[in-house]
């Protein structure tokens, strides 16, 4: 049953993707446009509610479009300064330092794109043979590999590059959306880091409420009303002690769209937060949203994930181990190390009291508003 749910929910998401692409591309006439747009409406999949705004502010971060023939959804992807840059004397430093809001970042993303650079790279890719893409993220190149012995050991996960130098197998059969992801953020280097794309999510629904939440957080933040407000937003501001972090016992009864979920590393510290889109009752499914990068290869960047539970127990806590997370963990690029099986067994890493949950005190009475 709950796979059955999810993938009916998927189904759904990716015809109004087509949808929206047809919209933009499509010479229907005004009338059909307006038909269209109102069926991807996310209220007719939401309501009206804040778990319609949230949604809104997750599709500003995809654009569904046509590359190499094939329609694809291109999501932001996920990047973080400090990442990859250990074994480096300068640190790569991506736009905006994963900070940057849909409004920003899109009109780069759609440059390189649209760029002659990209188009020889979407043609390396159709040679019709299997060829290694190592990037540089310092230099911000590619290069390409046929050596055999290179191919072999990637396809056993035996072998990677280096972290500012990631290599990539290809079919030589065409680009993937995952192709058209490690062009955006190893040569554009564009992308938001998860705390960054949680800020775009409540500051959003915080406008839609009336609410500038960056100066309403300005005093706790200890910056100027003027300031850029998300560059002072990340997971230690979301796992502080701060008067403006109301900590949220984590049983499911508790929970509520826009409230942040903090997962911890093995040692313990908070490293990613995730935002919570709905939770549904009735049928025992929670929807939240993040953006990072290991997960599989096509999801990476921004994107959505699941928690299953028992209807019947809205006591159980987050860390029950009956609770169904679908998010797997896979490495960034191939051969590269990663913790944790899933999402769940992240959460449930008792390394400083686990996972938590937190809300926001100044978005409370918006998302109060916004429910009614």
């Amino acid at each position: 049953m709950r796979l059955v749910i999810q993938k009916d929910y998927e189904r759904v998401s990716r015809w109004i993707a087509f949808l929206i692409l047809f919209i933009f591309n499509s010479g229907f006439t005004a009338a059909q446009t307006n038909q269209l747009a109102s069926f991807s409406d996310p209220a007719n999949l939401w309501g009206n509610g804040v778990e319609r705004i949230i949604e809104e502010a997750y599709r500003k971060c995809i654009r569904t479009k046509i590359i190499d023939g094939r329609v694809m959804n291109i999501r932001i992807p996920f990047a973080m300064n400090t990442e990859r840059d250990i074994l480096l004397k300068t640190p790569i430093n991506f736009i905006e330092d994963g900070k940057g809001s849909p409004e920003i970042l899109w009109p780069i993303i759609e440059n390189i794109l649209d760029s002659k650079e990209f188009a020889e790279y979407i043609k390396a890719l159709s040679s019709g043979h299997e060829k290694v893409i190592i990037f540089d993220l310092v230099e911000r190149s590619w290069s390409i590999s046929s050596d055999l012995f290179i191919i072999a050991r990637l396809k056993t996960d035996l072998f990677s590059g280096l972290p500012h130098r990631p290599y990539v197998l290809t079919s030589g059969r065409g680009a993937t959306e995952s192709d058209v992801y490690n062009y955006i953020y190893c040569i554009g280097l564009v992308g938001m880091d998860c705390s960054g794309f949680v800020w775009h999510v409540l500051s959003y629904t915080a406008r839609k409420g009336g609410v500038d939440l960056g100066r309403a957080l300005s005093s706790a933040l200890g910056v100027s009303v003027r300031a850029n407000y998300s560059q002072f937003i990340g997971t230690s501001f979301f796992s502080s002690k701060n008067s403006q972090i109301i900590q949220v016992t984590d049983e499911i009864r508790n929970l509520r769209p826009a409230d942040v979920m903090l997962f911890r590393d093995v040692d313990g510290e908070v490293v990613h937060s995730a935002v919570i889109q709905s939770v549904d009752f009735k049928k025992g499914v929670i929807r939240y949203l993040h953006c990072n990068n290991f997960s599989l290869p096509e999801e990476r960047g921004v994107h959505e994930s699941f928690i299953y539970f028992d209807p019947s127990n809205p006591s159980a806590s987050l860390k029950d181990p009956s609770l169904h997370w679908t998010q797997k963990r896979y490495a960034p690029f191939i051969g590269e190390d990663f913790n944790f099986a899933d999402d769940g067994e992240r959460y449930r890493n008792r390394a400083n009291g686990g996972g938590k949950v937190i809300r926001l005190k100044a978005l409370v009475p918006v998302i109060e508003r916004l429910r009614k």
